[in-house]
């Protein structure tokens, strides 16, 4: 028996019937959990559906949810409506925009090389619209988070999934690289961050607009840390050449929007290093989802989001002595603790 499942529903449907007049089963269906602690229904009446979230009050922050999607709406982003809350449960009804997702739909049959450009140059024209917004309203990405989120790596996946014993000379190593990546990050020009901004939290809506949700862990922070998202997806990777090709769009519409004022040069240099300290993050954030919260699908993902680390850093001469580590020491431990990897 699921009691919050049951007593969403009931909420739920007596706030839809407080909206249209009209009495409403209790029924819902489950759509998705995710990485956190949210869980994801839909409801459905005459051809109408709305999406009702399961997100327990005492682990999410619903009011910070609702502040964002409502500023973020009022000012042209497309995320959903936030219909009715409940606070104390930790319930909300939310718009729905449907189950079309962008992964699924960049690696359909059908999807053309070309088709796969233009749902970039669309997600990368929402994310610009994002990036105008104010955001003297959101926590800052600072020194102290950039730090922690990189901690995550040799914590969670080297030492507790792996089981690598890490010598002192290699955690120097790692401060140093560490030190070069916040600095990079920090010497960005500072807008909102959504912090999850890839294919798996973008919908294709039905207005043919991009869709974006899970945006309750925003910030203020470095301007590449959402384009490295999208175009260095740890679920997915293109050829470089088309990564390239969108960077170099994103950089002229954010010169154009005065979100950007430097070279290209020094754009992909912000993007390259912003993205190794996603990827340490994301690495060890996917080790810790499978040893504290049981959720092993990520694992699949680690070995994706290590190459990009690898293949990033053997691009600048600063990063040789990590390089030299990830070759011989933790490459072959990843690639033998991980069965079926291919690094």
């Amino acid at each position: 028996m699921d009691q919050r499942r049951d007593s969403l529903a009931v909420w739920a449907a007596s706030q839809i019937s407080r909206l249209t007049g009209v009495d409403v089963p209790a029924e819902i269906e489950m759509v998705s959990g995710d990485a956190s602690f949210r869980r994801y229904f839909r409801l459905r009446l005459q051809g109408k559906s709305w999406v009702c979230v399961d997100a327990p009050a005492d682990k999410e922050d619903n009011p910070k949810f609702v502040r964002i999607a409502q500023s973020w709406r009022a000012h042209g982003v497309h995320v959903p409506e936030v219909i009715a809350t409940e606070y104390e449960q930790g319930f909300m009804l939310l718009e729905d925009f449907g189950d079309e997702i962008l992964w699924p739909a960049l690696h359909a049959d059908s999807t053309t090389a070309d088709d796969v450009r233009s749902l970039y140059q669309r997600s990368i024209d929402e994310l610009i619209a994002l990036q105008k917004l104010r955001h003297d309203d959101l926590p800052a990405y600072d020194d102290a988070l950039l730090r922690q989120e990189m901690a995550l790596f040799s914590d969670w996946l080297c030492e507790r999934q792996l089981g690598l014993l890490l010598s002192e000379t290699t955690r120097e190593m790692l401060k140093r690289v560490e030190q070069v990546l916040v600095d990079a990050a920090l010497s960005q020009p500072t807008v909102v961050v959504h912090r999850d901004f890839h294919s798996r939290n973008l919908m294709l809506c039905a207005d043919n607009k991009i869709g974006v949700i899970d945006f309750q862990d925003a910030v203020a922070g470095p301007v590449t840390y959402d384009l490295v998202s999208i175009l260095r997806d740890c679920y997915v990777r293109w050829p470089d050449e088309l990564v390239s090709d969108l960077v170099t769009s994103y950089w002229q519409a954010a010169t154009g929007a005065g979100i950007w004022n430097d070279s290209l040069e020094a754009l992909q240099r912000a993007f390259d290093l912003m993205g190794m300290q996603r990827h340490l993050k994301a690495a060890g954030i996917f080790a810790r989802l499978n040893l504290r919260d049981g959720k092993a699908g990520y694992m699949k993902d680690i070995p994706n989001t290590c190459r990009y680390l690898r293949d990033v850093a053997g691009r600048y001469p600063e990063f040789a002595e990590l390089c030299t580590w990830l070759d011989t020491e933790f490459l072959p431990v990843l690639a033998n603790k991980l069965t079926g990897s291919q690094t």
